[in-house]
């Protein structure tokens, strides 16, 4: 099998249908088949063999596609990384994976060079329009390397909150079945226009936008950089039907003054990952423009979708919904015991979307997958009709005075106060009760709130352990390429907000 064979089925039955769309450039199915093939036949002159890696540092651009496919048509092992990466981020990258060829945009060439170097790997710069040639290449006939099921095809390094990235191996089957299962459990089909504003260098946009649409001969429109009012451009002029997106992205498109005026008739659902989505941005989207949104579950370890809220059925704001077929998530104690439902425990996961490891870490794994489970590290709870719910993960619980704050809850209570854009609890050190409750906000546009005024909102909310004794006011959350906070950088500055 190879996961880059639903592009050559896809070009079969829709030769002329745009499978990407950038700006106002077109590329159809039949173009990106045969382009992807050219790719892998001058791969396989540079020398790159099954098993391979390929690195590809690429915004979301035609050009990433038609790498991407390429590679995987090839034999090669895709290893996808940030275009705004620094040099010895670069070379970490590299030496991590031990790939010798990096395909560049043009624009960070002189950081990935300086990192390439370090590790001995080959660059190829790429400018806009430099695969122009192979999109109009011809015949793609005979040029898809079969690789086992078990084959890695792309290494995908996690976040690297607590040390060094590692490389989640993902392999074909893991990665063909869960895209199967995304365009699945959205209903995609070849009349869908998807919105391409996830990065396609990590596992929500890969998987849920680029590897769905091709196997649903949809199309996808790619955005490079998200501001809402060019992504509201975008919706209307492309007629976008699905809007996969982060929480900061339904946050920032709410904003917008004059967005009444933009046609969104077509769009027909939207779906949430990569972080929590706060139920009252939910709520305010939904209301604004008359669209469902549903969120979902995983992590780059399980290709990523675990759970989903179900199209049809029932639609609980604040759940990460019900495990998506053949993926098994259970509730855990310290002992990998299930948990009762309704109880707070480890969430852990089986089945096909599980990685095969990381990248040449036995011991990592090893501590990952136990009994054949994914122990993710996140909090939750399962209800009585089987839906999940994030608490939170397990190193930012804050432990107070000996009592458990789930910072996602008391996140929950400030996303209410009309004030209030954003915010994230943190813990910080106390020499009396081991750690207390913290909460950096950031106001909404022209909103004026004091730090007294949030914390007595909270205090009215939650229990007297629980709400935030610290708050300060920020400019903007520090976050990471998918919008998720990063809170190993959150800190108040001296005496803010303190009582």
């Amino acid at each position: 099998m190879n996961l880059a064979s639903d592009l050559v089925d896809s070009a079969r039955a829709h030769p002329d249908r745009a499978a990407l769309r950038a700006g106002s450039d077109t590329v159809a199915y039949r173009a990106l088949d045969e382009g992807s093939a050219a790719m892998a036949r001058r791969l396989r002159d540079r020398g790159v063999a099954p098993g391979d890696r390929v690195a590809i540092m690429l915004p979301n651009t035609p050009e990433f596609a038609v790498a991407y496919f390429g590679a995987l048509r090839a034999g090669g092992i895709v290893v996808p990384m940030n275009p705004l990466l620094k040099s010895p981020e670069v070379a970490y990258y590299l030496g991590d994976s031990g790939a010798r060829l990096l395909f560049v945009w043009h624009a960070v060439a002189g950081e990935a060079r300086a990192g390439a170097r370090q590790a001995g790997a080959e660059v190829v710069v790429v400018e806009p329009g430099g695969f122009d040639g192979l999109l109009a290449s011809g015949p793609s006939a005979g040029d898809m390397t079969d690789r086992h099921a078990d084959d890695t095809a792309v290494i995908l390094y996690t976040s690297g909150t607590t040390g060094h990235p590692k490389g989640a191996e993902l392999t074909h089957a893991n990665l063909t079945r869960n895209r199967d299962v995304a365009a699945e459990v959205i209903r995609l089909g070849p009349g869908d226009v998807v919105f391409g504003g996830l990065p396609l260098f990590h596992a929500f946009g890969q998987t849920c936008t680029l590897n769905a649409s091709v196997t649903a001969g949809a199309c996808l429109t790619l955005v490079q950089h998200f501001r809402a009012e060019s992504a509201l451009a975008v919706l209307a002029e492309h007629g976008v039907t699905v809007l996969a997106g982060v929480p900061t992205i339904f946050r920032r498109l709410l904003q917008p003054p004059g967005r009444e005026s933009y046609d969104l008739s077509r769009l027909r659902l939207c779906i949430s990952g990569g972080a929590s989505l706060p139920g009252q941005v939910l709520r305010d989207f939904e209301a604004a423009f008359g669209c469902a949104v549903l969120e979902g579950y995983g992590m780059s370890e399980t290709s990523p979708v675990a759970a989903f809220n179900p199209l049809q059925g029932a639609h609980k704001p604040g759940s990460v919904g019900i495990p998506v077929p053949g993926v098994r998530m259970q509730v855990v104690d310290g002992k990998g015991e299930e948990v009762p439902c309704g109880e707070t425990g480890e969430i852990v996961i089986s089945g096909h979307n599980v990685m095969k490891g990381y990248w040449r870490r036995p011991e990592d794994t090893a501590a990952a997958i136990r009994d054949g489970r994914l122990h993710t590290g996140d909090l939750g709870r399962v209800d009585e009709d089987g839906y999940f719910w994030i608490v939170g993960r397990q190193k930012d619980v804050i432990i107070r005075g000996g009592n458990n704050v789930y910072p996602r809850e008391i996140e929950a209570v400030l996303y209410t106060h009309p004030a209030v854009a954003e915010a994230a609890v943190v813990g910080l050190p106390d020499a009396d009760l081991g750690e207390e409750v913290g909460a950096a906000v950031v106001l909404a546009p022209g909103a004026h709130a004091t730090a007294g005024e949030l914390r007595e909102y909270v205090k009215s909310r939650v229990a007297a352990y629980k709400y935030p004794r610290r708050i300060w006011m920020v400019d903007a959350l520090p976050k990471g390429p998918t919008g998720k906070v990063l809170k190993q950088e959150i800190a108040p500055p001296a005496g803010a907000g303190r009582r």
